[in-house]
């Protein structure tokens, strides 16, 4: 048996039944969703309107509130609308009535409204016995039609009165100034657009029904904000957006270049995104400031009137302009990503996402049906009176008759229908003519109104038999639409733009956003890190955690990369701004990437580029890589040396001379010439030393004409020639000799090059 969708009835007689826990709960849920999804969150996809909007707007029209008429307070539309339409709190009516009037949130508003409705900078709208509204051109267009049975109407919530399940909508609002909304396991959110391009879509359309979303591209290039900016996504990643009906547009602030004298300059912000804040921008900006993260801006003043106008002073006047926009729009909401789910009811029925053209054809079928509708209203008033003027006709031609029957009969409408085979129509209507009408010439106008009405019949009823000029009447509404909002009008003309992104170095960029400042990267035997301010060689009054110890630290700054090799073969990528400062132990070095439990940092260095290193691991393998090859962009990191269990990676050094010295854990040395070592980018390697227990412990590569120097655990320096080491040069693969004396017990030549402590 299928499962029930409305809640049962409780019994009359007061027995209680038992019934599912997880019945009553899908059930009563599914109630929920269902009303969630239709009556609250997504639009329809003919008007565009949510409920809410709609009764709004149906309200203001009982109360006569047309654009050229006076305005009234909101706080008795707001009752007006929850008394009889939408009994759900005058907070939530407001809010909707306020969205509707704020043209810097609709790019269409259809409500006018006087008073403190609110601003950019995201203060809240006065209450509602403060303010006063009026519908707009806009608003009177969607519901044009709406006394002529355009549409269908169905009860209020309390059966008292009745409300229109939709609007005419001779607007096409749902992708003018669309939509926003959570629904239960859905949502939807549709940007505004410029309404005459897509009423040049829609015509379009009508000329070829067949037209896919990127054939309509070319009148719809993207969205048209309400706040302008400029849209800065390729054009291929927007064509797919509106054939799927998802994706999304990134967004940018509009800014110039203003000179102010004597070689300096400011940049001044014109538009920003769409739903952002200006106060809370500026916040945002200004605490960046605070933290050293924008070092080519000095200031942010906010110079705004009824304009956006926020000024941006550059530290010195050679900062470029262009990289210090580009730390601002990575960092803040200069730079916005405006989401496209085009996620509404189809008919008002069924939720479904859309794309272009589809939404259009929605708009433009139902435009249709509001013709047939409208015309078929007006059909059957005229063959009303056209039947009343046939009736009075027949009066005028039998005044004196008619005067006597209604004299003399007691009841004189059948008489009336009886002696002229009237229809009860024309008999009251001759029964309620005024005796002023009996002049002859009212006898002539009605002749004239009935020629009139017979042409308009026979042009209507020519309408409702071809589909073809149905067509051409809706395709002339639109244009008429087109006029009212054209790319000359103040209204519709276009306010955002499109370019693309400038390419700029990432590096650069990254650099822009981070104060330039001294510091000394410590590193921890047990991984942790921190960042010292300046370059500190004193670290004897560093704390660090009971159980661990330093391992290593050099000098760097604060716009630094770092490496960091690891015992996977991995190479990760850090920044050195986000280290933490040199309060306390630090923080794991495993927090700012993806290493593994089983895994331990070997090594920790800046990048410096363009140099090569000499990496092995623990079974004697290795190679030679580029330095620019070991930078990871992800978390994941990079793959260089591949190792598998029980091996791992162990040692690395900075390729420098044409000899290589490989030492093991058994102690024994080996020398070859660094030509036998391939160059790779990634693999296991060539054996470069051969071990019958234990394994690799370290490597270096050092001149020949210089000798091979070493650091003992006192920090003492050995050095000796290729001639002394001459019992310790071999080939590739050998398994060597052991250790000079003198070589640390540690096996490792200490010192590197990876790294400057100073």
């Amino acid at each position: 048996m299928g499962k029930r969708t409305i809640p049962p009835e409780p019994p009359s007689d007061g027995e209680i039944q038992d019934i599912a826990l997880r019945d009553a709960l899908e059930e009563r849920y599914l109630a929920y969703a269902l009303s969630t999804i239709m009556h609250r969150a997504l639009p329809d996809a003919r008007d565009g309107l949510k409920p809410v909007h709609r009764r709004i707007l149906y309200g203001m029209r009982l109360l006569r509130l047309d654009p050229g008429s006076g305005f009234r307070k909101s706080a008795k539309i707001v009752g007006d609308v929850m008394g009889s339409f939408h009994p759900h709190g005058n907070l939530a009516i407001y809010d909707a009535l306020v969205r509707l009037a704020q043209d810097f949130s609709s790019r269409y508003p259809l409500v006018d409204g006087q008073g403190n409705f609110g601003n950019i900078d995201g203060d809240n709208a006065a209450a509602d016995r403060y303010t006063e509204a009026r519908m707009t051109e806009v608003a009177r267009l969607l519901l044009d039609g709406i006394d002529e049975n355009a549409v269908d109407f169905r009860p209020n919530y309390d059966g008292q009165t009745e409300e229109p399940s939709v609007l005419p909508g001779a607007f096409p609002n749902l992708l003018a100034n669309g939509a926003q909304g959570i629904a239960v396991g859905m949502a939807t959110s549709i940007p505004p657009h410029n309404a005459a391009e897509l009423c040049d879509a829609a015509l379009h359309l009508i000329e070829h029904p067949n037209t896919k979303s990127r054939g309509l591209l070319k009148y719809v290039p993207g969205p048209d904000f309400p706040t302008g900016g400029i849209i800065v996504e390729p054009a291929s990643a927007i064509a797919e957006a509106y054939e799927t009906g998802r994706g999304s547009f990134r967004v940018r602030a509009r800014w110039e270049k203003e000179d102010a004298g004597r070689g300096t300059y400011n940049i001044v912000v014109t538009e920003i995104p769409w739903l952002v804040q200006k106060s809370r921008l500026i916040e945002r900006i200004a605490e960046l400031l605070n933290d050293k993260k924008l070092p080519l801006l000095a200031d942010v003043r906010d110079e705004s009137t009824e304009d956006v106008r926020v000024v941006l002073e550059p530290r010195s006047r050679t900062a470029d302009p262009e990289l210090l926009m580009e730390s601002l729009f990575k960092l803040t909401e200069l730079e916005s990503r405006i989401p496209l789910n085009m996620n509404v009811l189809v008919k008002g029925k069924i939720p479904k996402v859309i794309g272009l053209t589809e939404a259009l054809r929605e708009w433009l079928d139902h435009r249709r049906d509001v013709l047939i509708r409208r015309s078929q209203h007006r059909l059957a008033a005229i063959e009303h009176r056209l039947e009343v003027l046939g009736g009075l006709l027949i009066a005028y031609l039998n005044i004196d008759e008619v005067i006597r029957i209604i004299r003399q009969e007691d009841e004189p409408k059948p008489a009336l229908i009886k002696r002229f085979k009237l229809t009860e129509v024309q008999a009251e209507a001759i029964l309620n003519m005024r005796l002023r009408s009996l002049r002859k010439l009212e006898e002539f106008e009605i002749r004239k109104e009935d020629k009139a009405l017979t042409e308009e019949k026979s042009t209507i009823e020519k309408l409702l038999k071809s589909e073809t000029q149905q067509w051409q009447t809706v395709a002339w509404e639109i244009k008429e639409t087109k006029k009212k909002f054209g790319p000359n009008t103040p209204l519709g003309k276009r306010r955002t733009g499109f370019a693309e992104a400038p390419t700029h170095d990432l590096a650069a960029i990254e650099s822009a956003m981070v104060e330039r400042e001294p510091i000394t990267v410590v590193v921890s035997e047990k991984g942790w890190v921190r960042a010292l301010k300046g370059h500190v060689t004193d670290l004897s009054n560093l704390q660090f955690k009971s159980d661990d110890k330093l391992k290593l630290f050099f000098s760097a700054e604060t716009t630094s990369k770092l490496l960091v090799f690891a015992t996977n073969g991995r190479f990760y990528t850090l920044d050195a701004g986000k280290l933490p400062g040199g309060r306390g132990h630090g923080e794991p070095v495993r927090l700012y990437f993806d290493l593994e439990q089983e895994s331990d940092v070997i090594t920790v260095f800046p990048l410096q580029g363009s140099r090569k290193f000499l990496v092995g691991s623990v079974e004697g393998r290795g190679f030679v890589v580029p330095e620019d090859e070991c930078v990871a962009n992800t978390r994941k990191g990079k793959q260089v040396l591949n190792v598998k269990s029980p091996d791992e990676a162990r040692a690395i050094t900075v390729v420098e001379g044409d000899q290589v010295a490989a030492i093991g854990e058994n102690r024994k040395l080996v020398i070859f010439p660094l030509d036998q070592v391939p160059e790779m980018t990634r693999g296991s390697g060539v054996r470069l030393q051969r071990f019958k227990d234990g394994g690799l412990s370290d490597v270096r590569t050092f001149v020949g004409k210089d000798g091979l120097g070493w650091t003992d655990s006192a920090e003492r320096q050995f050095s000796l020639t290729l001639k002394e080491l001459a019992d310790w040069r071999g080939n590739r693969a050998d398994a060597g000799r052991l250790a000079p004396k003198g070589f640390p017990k540690s096996n490792r030549f200490g010192g590197t090059a990876l790294y400057d402590k100073k």
